[in-house]
């Protein structure tokens, strides 16, 4: 059995989903506005990203044997 990561299942679906609207959200945003705002976009998928990574990793650490 895998252990569970940090996040509930609930939690990562709606960070996957956090994640894709932020994705789709920045070229949308560069495209429409001539300032460099979309960015903060980028650096927000990102964020959700590398939680998204860590709890990942975290299920897929073999579980610890109880002495």
């Amino acid at each position: 059995m895998r252990s569970a990561g940090f996040l509930s299942e609930r939690q990562r679906r709606l960070a996957w989903v956090g994640f894709l609207l932020a994705a789709f959200q920045a070229p949308v945003a560069a495209s429409l506005i001539d300032d460099a705002s979309w960015l903060f976009a980028v650096v927000v998928a990102l964020l959700v990203a590398t939680v998204i990574v860590a709890d990942d990793a975290q299920r897929r650490r073999p579980r610890a044997e109880l002495e």
